[in-house]
């Protein structure tokens, strides 16, 4: 019984010594992962769990563990961004599987990589023929890049001497969970006045919004909390 308080703060301090470490690594290491991002993510998952259960360990021992981990992670990518070679011997090098419209049987078999798969990764690209394609390549976190031949690929406004539409600006969230993103008004030259009146004209206030957004066509987007819906589709 003695334990459990033990183990409660263990795994209160390894979940926050694996958030910590996470937001410090950034983005990359949670998103499509490299080999090394693969290895370096089961690593220190197996130390913070070891951390919140396995009692019999110190838990500065674990901590030290992690600690060293994060550094070494952290060292790796920042000498990766330095060097073109650190990077490529840790995440390795795209590999061309199809090139001219052919089949490279050779880079295939270095990766372990089939015909199956291959067919599976075009599909998952919207390609059900192999022919069509010119070029395709396996990036370092696996996945596929693909180049289709001319005659097959998309037609684009270019090609049809159309015009381009003028650029159009990233949508601006404006109140969330019924507050003002005073933030995003301000660096957007977004009016509060201006806003408060848009919500006059609903008869809202900023109280009753859950989300309100400036859309990339400069449309306001509106929801309440209050959706006058008496019977929802979804509802259990």
């Amino acid at each position: 019984m003695s334990e459990y308080p033990e183990v409660i703060i263990r795994t209160a301090l390894s979940f926050s010594i694996l958030f910590i470490g996470a937001r410090l690594l950034g983005k990359q290491t949670i998103s499509q992962m490299t080999l090394f991002d693969f290895i370096a993510a089961i690593s220190l998952g197996a130390i913070t769990a070891n951390l919140s259960f396995n009692t019999k360990l110190p838990i500065h021992y674990t901590v030290i563990a992690y600690t060293i981990f994060v550094t070494i992670i952290y060292g790796v990518a920042y000498f990766s961004m330095k060097n073109r070679a650190v990077r490529g011997f840790f995440a390795g090098k795209p590999t061309i599987v199809i090139q001219n419209g052919k089949i490279l049987e050779n880079n295939m078999k270095t990766m372990r990589y089939t015909i199956d798969y291959l067919n599976q990764q075009l599909r998952e690209k919207d390609i059900f023929d192999v022919s069509q394609v010119q070029t395709a390549i396996i990036e370092t976190n696996g996945g596929m890049s693909v180049e289709k031949k001319p005659e097959y690929a998309a037609v684009t406004r270019q090609d049809l001497g159309i015009s381009a539409e003028q650029k159009k600006n990233f949508a601006v969230e404006l109140v969330m969970d019924g507050e003002l993103v005073t933030k995003n008004l301000k660096e957007n030259h977004v009016s509060e006045t201006w806003l408060r009146k848009e919500l006059d004209k609903r008869q809202l206030k900023v109280s009753d919004v859950v989300y309100a957004v400036r859309g990339s066509n400069g449309r306001l987007f509106i929801d309440t909390y209050d959706d006058h819906i008496t019977s929802p589709v979804d509802q259990e």
